[in-house]
């Protein structure tokens, strides 16, 4: 199991094991959403948003 700082609150999460590259996770102290960019060494980045369609 790894740990890395959220980049909005900087509190330590730990990873579980068989997370994979590309994951999404929630900070459990702010609640952003957070992506598995790195597992070696462990990193995550905020989530990008995902834009409203309004059936355009």
């Amino acid at each position: 199991m790894a740990t890395v700082s959220c980049p909005e609150c900087a509190a330590e999460l730990t990873l579980v094991e068989g997370t994979e590259v590309g994951e999404l996770i929630v900070c459990s102290d702010c609640g952003v959403d957070l992506e598995v960019t790195s597992l070696q060494p462990a990193a995550v980045q905020l989530a990008p948003r995902e834009e409203e369609d309004w059936g355009e």
